[in-house]
């Protein structure tokens, strides 16, 4: 099915849903198709691989059994619908697969059950819901072409869905942030790979396409599948975009879990619970509840989600170990500008940051990028768990010509890391980059927010006497305009 085709398919099913009182917004219509995508979906892979052990002579046991599979109740356009269906989807199907469990191949089943346990069916017409299974009906999951195309639509999907509402943007991280976090990264194929905070899991997607092109054989591919990529997110709702993403993109059983990351604690955390690759945009400016603080050291207990997860990636980082030939592991994430300036518990976590981690590149970018979920200006850490840092290199990513900042409308592009990309194995201080030893960050209580020292921006280079004169001047200016106009005023009267 061709792009406009499918476009064309999915935007008359969002016609027809908001026909229902329920189903008439972003927030209700796309999770509504996003599980009726993952159903659809699994059964036209579960067929394919029913069909595989018949001809390999092995045994099959579906995951789901009749009569709750697709094939059993929607597959039939004249199937039942309605009332009928409503009361069928409400009080028998959804029951069932909240219920699911069992030792099923890779815990397919604990998936289907994680998935629907907090997911309710928002529509409120059966013949309008039935209508829209019918159109989901013509897409066809054991397609390549079919997935590669759906997969490119859903992901616009979601981003309409981040610019749905304010709350909705921690769903969507801007993809040339993330594409450029995994190249900078650079997991190898037999690495592990976290995104502890995966949202809809487009920072998984992201290193899921730059891993197979590491594939050369069979092995390859079963590594990928299903021992490389890690991801957890404890809301239902990204959970479940997050997990039908990943299928559309070709990750079949997903290593996903709906869970708090942060509801560890610490001391928890073994070798066993360690990656080699840590990737992610932790959500900040929240607060975490009383009972999550306690799993942290206590002179590092904070309600700030942010420094939670700041630690937990610290800690979960695989430890070097040059003995056994084992790399330290290595992160790239997003982080608001009071990570760079805070003090107390947050200098703390720095003063642990750069004494046991190499904290080797900060990224600082321009307003605007998260626009329009957040106007917080953000950076891009980079750190690795193999030996104190010494030096900082910073590179104040620029706008472009012209512009002031980033908006929805004129966002971040990929092709503006390009001078980034090519500075990163080559580094030398320019009008965008800077190195700072570690003992100037010290000496200053671990304050990271430093500003560029080459920018060419002349107000930044005015002296303090010189910058207080004319301020002065300008605003004794302002009160004899003030006064020139009250004049005017009086006389007029």
């Amino acid at each position: 099915m061709k792009k406009e085709q499918l476009s064309s398919l999915i935007k008359s099913a969002r016609d027809i849903m908001r026909k229902d009182r329920n189903l008439d917004t972003d927030v209700k219509q796309i999770p509504t198709l996003s599980w009726l995508f993952f159903l659809k979906c699994f059964d036209d892979l579960e067929q394919c691989r029913e069909t595989e052990s018949i001809v390999g002579e092995k045994p099959f046991c579906s995951a789901i059994e009749k009569p709750y599979r697709w094939q059993d109740w929607a597959a039939d356009e004249a199937g039942i619908t309605g009332d009928e269906l409503l009361k069928f989807i409400n009080n028998d199907l959804f029951p069932y697969l909240k219920k699911l469990t069992g030792t099923d191949e890779y815990g397919q089943r604990d998936v289907i059950s994680a998935l629907f346990r907090e997911i309710t069916n928002e529509a409120r017409s059966g013949y309008l819901l039935r209508d829209v299974i019918n159109l989901v009906n013509k897409l066809n999951f054991n397609s390549a072409d079919d997935i590669h195309t759906l997969s490119h639509v859903y992901e616009s999907m979601l981003q309409e869905l981040r610019d749905a509402a304010g709350q909705n943007g921690e769903f969507y991280t801007p993809r040339p942030v993330v594409r450029f976090i995994v190249e900078m990264i650079a997991p190898e194929l037999g690495e592990t790979v976290l995104d502890p905070a995966a949202g809809t899991g487009g920072f998984i997607v992201e290193a899921y396409e730059y891993l197979k092109q590491q594939q050369k054989k069979a092995e390859d591919r079963e590594v990928l599948q299903y021992k490389t990529l890690y991801g957890i997110e404890k809301k239902p709702m990204p959970y479940l975009l997050g997990t039908m993403n990943l299928l559309l993109h070709g990750i079949e059983r997903p290593n996903y879990q709906e869970t708090n990351s942060l509801a560890v604690n610490l001391n928890d955390i073994t070798d066993s619970r360690r990656y080699d690759c840590i990737i992610t945009n932790p959500p900040f400016g929240g607060e975490e509840e009383i009972g999550i603080k306690s799993g942290f050291p206590e002179d590092k207990q904070t309600s700030e989600t942010a420094l939670l997860f700041l630690q937990f990636i610290m800690r979960s980082l695989r430890r070097y170990d040059p003995t056994r030939g084992i790399k330290g592991g290595r992160c790239g994430m997003v982080v608001p500008n009071g990570t760079l300036f805070g003090d107390g518990v947050c200098a703390r976590i720095k003063k642990e940051l750069v004494e046991e981690f190499n904290l080797h590149t900060i990224v600082r970018l321009p307003k605007g990028v998260f626009s329009p979920y957040t106007g917080i200006q953000t950076n891009l850490l980079f750190f690795e768990r193999s030996g104190p840092t010494k030096e900082v290199w910073y590179y104040e990513h620029p706008l472009p010509e012209s512009r002031k900042n980033y908006t929805k409308t004129k966002p971040l592009m990929d092709v503006e890391f390009e001078p980034l990309k090519k500075w990163w194995n080559n580094r030398e201080e320019n009008e965008h980059a800077w190195c700072v030893p570690v003992k100037q960050i010290v000496d200053t209580e671990y304050n990271m927010d430093i500003k560029n020292p080459n920018a060419t921006n002349d107000f930044e280079h005015i002296s303090p006497e010189e910058l207080i004169a004319s301020t002065i001047k300008k605003e004794e200016r302002i009160a004899e305009i003030m006064f020139e106009v009250k004049s005017i005023l009086e006389k007029g009267v």
